[in-house]
């Protein structure tokens, strides 16, 4: 079948742009990998009524919101390919070898975190080691927290963070600030631990134990780190999609309109911005589906 629309990627930003093309009476088509990159925390914030609820159990509901209009339609799998054929003909082909083609494309695809190599931090990570204080940063406020540094920007990192509680900014051996960057965290009272961490361990009563290389360790309830991130998906670049240098990582170049440089070719959620967050994500899902779908009338 050739749809209206085909969406690449089943989570806030991709089911946010499916349901606008669908309530437009639009055949779309949402092709889905299950692996948000959010499935590492077990609760989201900061998403107008909907705090404190589990990211999957938000998206179980949008999926079912979205199916109940007859013109939609989830396909599970990972989209391993994409081809041009003309600015109103894609062809998306999938792990599994099926092949779909569309008019329009949304790309909502997502990043990758990359993790910083310490010992113990991916098992934590989404539990005890945080990025966003938007999200989780008053779970684990008014007490001692850690930012674990991954390169300059940390700094500012450090600086915001220390509105949420009481902040050491470990350097990690990636950061060594100089005498005006140490006034700055001191106006801000973010001390800075200069050791290199070893391991992130459970203190037992929901918190951690940050061991130092030297022997030492300090206890915090949480530690916040920016990693770099990359494209979870290789289809934006298959399909000569412009890139701009983020804050961590790589965007997909979007125009006002959440277009990308290819015609036909929307992106949306994480994948096209470098501030994130849920609801970031769902205004430009959303926003994306309506132009997407105001292309195929006024061309």
């Amino acid at each position: 079948m050739h749809y209206d629309l085909i969406v690449v990627g089943g989570s806030f930003a991709g089911l946010s742009a499916a349901i606008q093309a669908a309530r437009a009476r639009r055949n779309v088509l949402v092709i889905d990998a299950g692996q948000p990159r959010n499935r590492f925390a077990e609760h989201s914030h900061g998403f107008l009524g909907q705090d404190g609820r589990a990211p999957d159990a938000i998206l179980d509901d949008a999926r079912r919101q979205l199916l109940a209009y007859p013109t939609a339609s989830v396909f599970s799998g990972r989209a391993d390919k994409a081809v041009a054929a003309g600015s109103d003909d894609f062809k998306i082909t999938t792990d599994g070898g099926e092949i779909f083609g569309a008019a329009r494309l949304v790309l909502a695809t997502g990043v990758r975190d990359i993790l910083p190599d310490v010992p113990g931090l991916a098992e934590q990570w989404g539990k005890t080691v945080l990025h966003c204080p938007y999200c989780h940063g008053y779970e684990v406020s008014g007490g001692s927290l850690g930012v674990l540094a991954t390169g300059p920007l940390s700094m500012h990192q450090a600086q915001l963070i220390a509105d949420w509680g009481d902040v050491t900014l470990f350097g990690n051996g990636l950061l060594e600030p100089d005498a005006e960057q140490m006034a700055v965290l001191e106006k801000c009272k973010v001390r800075f631990e200069p050791s290199t961490v070893a391991e992130l361990r459970e203190d037992g009563s929901g918190g951690l134990i940050v061991h130092l290389d030297d022997g030492r360790t300090v206890g915090v309830q949480a530690m916040f780190t920016a990693p770099r991130n990359t494209m979870a998906s290789l289809l934006a670049e298959q399909l000569g999609c412009g890139f701009t240098d983020g804050f961590l990582g790589p965007v997909i170049t979007v125009d006002e309109r959440q277009q990308t440089t290819v015609p036909g070719v929307y992106a949306a959620g994480d994948a096209a911005r470098a501030m994130h967050n849920i609801a970031f994500a769902v205004s430009g899902g959303a926003f994306a589906g309506v132009c997407a779908h105001q292309s195929m009338v006024f061309g």
